[in-house]
């Protein structure tokens, strides 16, 4: 029987640095929501039958989107917690009775809506096999500084073996559900570091810096011109 694949973006934050007129995930980005592109772009991998968006209880702008020419079922769960990693397994509990212990599970930034279909293809070909799983990733190439708390530099930190997480990861239902289990009380800030604090070390697939996360409303313009230039 082939593996299963599901997709799943957390998508309940306020985004606070946006200002409170929007949650983050909605801004507008060439005529679309944000969170439109990230979908879509995970509906578009052919493996995925079912793209999940855990969504705060009182979300009041997922149902405006607009779905048309998505092969793939969109499915909101209302259901988002106060962190990433509470509304991630919140997710997790609500498709348990869809979702079997080996299904592969795609979880993707909201606010990375410049992912593309090379990444996500090369993510699922390199993991197909994979006893752990893990996430698309990139080198560090920048000299890292750490500051003391006059924000003097203290130390360069040497960048050997560094690379920044980028999303999707992708892990086995049960092994995610367990990793997030355990680190309930200690959120963690990605799927990867509740992997990691089981012992296990997830695989870096090579991501692109395209695949952008925004997090400033200064990255809106960045990110219309990475998907203006995909779309040429």
């Amino acid at each position: 029987m082939a593996d299963a694949y599901y997709a799943l973006v957390p998508a309940a934050g306020s985004g606070s640095r946006f200002g409170p007129e929007l949650p983050k995930q909605y801004c507008p980005i060439r005529g679309r929501p944000m969170l439109e592109h990230a979908v879509r772009a995970l509906a578009r991998l052919d493996v995925i039958d079912c793209v999940f968006v855990a969504l705060s209880p009182r979300d009041r702008h997922f149902a405006s989107c607009d779905w048309r020419g998505v092969e793939a079922e969109i499915v909101p769960l209302y259901c988002g917690g106060p962190t990433r990693a509470g509304s991630v397994f919140n997710a997790l509990m609500a498709i348990r009775g869809e979702a079997d212990d080996a299904a592969w599970v795609l979880v993707h930034d909201a606010a990375r809506p410049c992912v593309s279909a090379g990444e996500l293809q090369r993510l699922v070909h390199a993991l197909s096999d994979d006893q752990t799983g893990g996430l698309l990733a990139l080198p560090v190439a920048d000299t890292l500084k750490r500051a003391d708390e006059s924000n003097r530099v203290c130390a360069t930190e040497p960048r050997a073996g560094l690379w920044r997480a980028l999303t999707p990861q992708m892990f086995r239902y049960r092994l995610l559900v367990e990793a997030l289990h355990r680190s309930a009380g200690d959120a963690p800030t990605d799927e990867s570091a509740a992997i990691e604090r089981l012992g296990l070390k997830p695989r870096l697939v090579p991501g692109t810096a395209s695949n952008i996360k925004v997090t400033y409303a200064e990255d809106i313009a960045l990110a219309e011109a990475i998907l203006g230039q995909a779309e040429t």
